[in-house]
């Protein structure tokens, strides 16, 4: 789906239903953030909070230090960190798996992508802070608000009639598997496809995982970029907006690809350094782009430039991650290089 001015320009779905939906894993992240830029905004924590000052216990273990900005630069130290479903549905249970977490560094000295662990963290924050489920909040407040009701986090089973499997696709990369080119060992690349395909059941895609769990489909996406473009009904305080889609707060170096992260405060920026392709973004979008991928090869960003938002969505998930990354450059490319008003656009 392609998207300019606050609307959708075009949308296509191949080997599946129009109305189809898809788990958008860690694209779902852009929408916790969005999260977390208003309770920001509204003055309930700041960026600079101490996450044990507001979930209790959290400190344990060497995370006192923890703030709100390194789970969201993924700096804070525990990519790893476990969280069971059983352990999220029990607000007891909760408090002592996250309380049990403990850093394998100095927490902001290193970048690591988390890809659950960070988020559940700041969906237990989001909940202290506004007494509401994380769920509920980030419809009403974000997505609703947005006006892309169809971008959910935690979709009741009976909702789910149109939400497509996730299938394996493809052969794997052998172990040894380096694509000189790029010099990435894609062998370690991408998530763990037993991890992907638990999103399956109906259970789990109900409880809503706020790394990756989030149910929509490509417009949905493309519109919500439009919306952090502009922000046309006022959600977010500006500066806020601006820390999450313009400014770059974390360039440590990415140990999986090399290069510097380019975070934002929840995103990612293509950046100006010729690096941009390594970050998920293509080859036509400007520096200023900002946005996040997902596993599968899924991506949506948007581009301040152009005007454009742009978002792929797939259930197939492609076992190669080179090959998977290139078909996503390719599209991304592709979309940056419409431009508004053209019939090629339309």
């Amino acid at each position: 789906a392609v998207a300019c001015d606050g609307r959708l320009v075009a949308a296509r779905t191949f080997g599946a239903a129009p109305t189809s939906r898809y788990v958008t894993y860690s694209c779902t992240k852009a929408l916790v953030a969005g999260a977390v830029w208003k309770v920001i905004g509204d003055g309930l924590v700041a960026r600079d909070t101490r996450v044990a000052e507001v979930i209790e216990g959290f400190g344990a273990n060497g995370k006192e230090t923890v703030t709100v900005e390194m789970l969201l630069c993924h700096t804070a130290g525990f990519p790893n960190a476990p969280m069971g479903d059983e352990d999220w549905s029990d607000p007891r249970r909760r408090r002592e798996v996250l309380a049990s977490w403990r850093p394998r560094w100095e927490p902001g000295s290193r970048f690591v992508y988390h890809g659950t662990s960070a988020h559940w963290a700041l969906a237990a924050m989001l909940e202290t802070v506004t007494g509401r489920d994380v769920r509920e909040y980030t419809r009403t407040e974000v997505a609703d608000a947005a006006g892309v009701p169809g971008f959910q986090l935690g979709t009741p089973p009976d909702d789910q009639t149109e939400v497509l499997d996730v299938v394996g696709v493809g052969e794997p990369p052998g172990r040894d598997d380096v694509d000189a080119g790029i010099g990435l060992d894609v062998s370690a690349a991408g998530a763990p496809e037993e991890g992907l395909l638990r999103h399956n059941d109906p259970g789990v895609r109900e409880i809503g995982q706020p790394g990756g769990g989030a149910i929509g489909r490509a417009a949905d996406l493309a519109l919500f970029y439009q919306a952090l473009l502009a922000d046309p009904t006022g959600i977010w305080d500006p500066a806020v907006l601006a820390a999450g889609t313009a400014e770059v707060l974390c360039d440590l170096p990415d140990p999986m690809t090399g290069v510097p992260a380019h975070r934002s405060l929840g995103l990612v920026i293509a950046g100006d350094d010729g690096h941009a392709f390594m970050r998920g973004f293509g080859d036509s979008t400007s520096a200023a782009a900002f946005g996040h991928m997902g596993a599968g090869g899924q991506v949506a960003w948007a581009d301040p430039v152009s005007g454009l938002s742009f978002a792929y969505l797939t259930n197939g998930h492609d076992r190669d991650p080179l090959r998977m990354g290139a078909r996503s450059h390719a599209l991304s490319s592709r979309a940056a290089r419409c431009r508004p008003g053209s019939e090629r656009a339309a």
